[in-house]
């Protein structure tokens, strides 16, 4: 069952929006960075176990979504180094193939949703982990899903930040006919396509717009107050704006069956997203009810895309309720 709630803006109110810049210093954050090898090609991957005491053993693996790498975590994972409880434990953050660090795919053509989830499994095994968490944002959250429709003895919870689901797979499937249903990620996808037909001169578009100060306006709609963004968040989208992997991405999840495979999801799915965002569709919520049994949504004020980067602390309580604590205690002792 979902139930939508209202989280008050500015949970801590000496945060507020938008509180912490991107960093990609993985050491001051207590992270190790490792590539792993999977059927996919070497992955990227931060890691490490940031509580001395108290360890579950259970990974917490964080899943960025197109046109992001692992930073876009960083302010999840210093909001919650501000609370009493729970830590994020045992982190996890691949740059999933064509973004960040990591190359895109060996063979392209292997690469789904279904062979993305295999490689981050492969990834928490090799790390020497048999259970996880899993969060996603965005196109992430199709990841984290199918993780737990896949593997559902191993993963224990999935959190979806600001998931783009059934919306995006209706766009990217039907295009002309189901544009009204999400606008603005039809028309990104087709900018996408072109740009990515212009090689690095596509690439390059949203660095070159960074430099000389358009890109803050241009990414106006994915925020709720785009003017007190960071611009450590700007420089990220203008360095992972990667035209040819965002496609590939949407393809995948154009041909994904999210209702067959989610409906398999054991494991309690809390979601988290903006009452502003421009990429999750009103019937989205709906839709995942009918095919997940245990999900809860809560809905953000004044936040857009991007809950975990302009609302961290909204965000992570949301995700790390009693209620979610419990459950996730219950299952990891069974």
């Amino acid at each position: 069952m979902s139930t939508a709630t209202a989280v008050p803006a500015g949970f801590d109110t000496d945060l507020g929006y938008c509180p912490f810049a991107l960093s990609n210093d993985s050491g001051r954050l207590g992270l190790s960075t490792s590539l792993i090898d999977t059927p996919l090609g070497p992955v990227a991957v931060r890691h490490g176990r940031r509580t001395a005491t108290g360890s579950t053993g259970t990974a917490t693996i964080l899943l960025h979504g197109a046109a992001g790498s692992w930073t876009t975590w960083t302010p999840l994972i210093r909001a919650a180094d501000r609370l009493p409880a729970p830590p994020l434990e045992n982190l996890i953050i691949p740059d999933l193939p064509g973004w960040g660090d990591t190359p895109l795919a060996i063979d392209e053509d292997a690469e789904t949703i279904e062979s993305l989830a295999a490689a981050v499994a492969e990834i928490a095994r090799a790390l020497g982990y048999r259970r996880w968490r899993v969060i996603g944002h965005s196109l992430g959250g199709f990841v984290a899903l199918e993780l737990a429709a896949s593997r559902p003895g191993q993963t224990t919870f999935v959190g979806l930040v600001s998931a783009t689901t059934f919306g995006v797979i209706d766009s990217v499937r039907h295009p002309l006919s189901r544009f009204a249903v999400l606008p603005g990620f039809t028309a990104l996808l087709g900018v996408m396509r072109v740009l990515s037909a212009c090689g690095a001169a596509g690439r390059g578009l949203a660095a070159g717009l960074n430099r000389l100060g358009l890109l803050r306006p241009a990414v106006a709609p994915l925020f709720s107050n785009v003017r007190r963004v960071d611009k450590s968040v700007l420089s990220a989208l203008a360095a992972e704006t990667r035209p040819r992997s965002f496609t590939l991405a949407a393809g995948r999840a154009g041909r994904y069956n999210a209702e067959a495979s989610w409906a398999r999801i054991e494991c309690p799915v809390r979601s988290v997203h903006g009452d502003r965002d421009v990429f999750v569709g009103d019937d989205d919520d709906r839709r995942l009810a009918r095919v997940i049994a245990d999900l809860e949504v809560t809905v953000l004020t004044g936040t857009g895309h991007f809950g975990h980067v302009e609302r961290p602390v909204d965000t992570l309580t949301a995700l790390h309720s009693p209620e979610f604590l419990a459950l996730c205690r219950a299952a990891e002792e069974s």
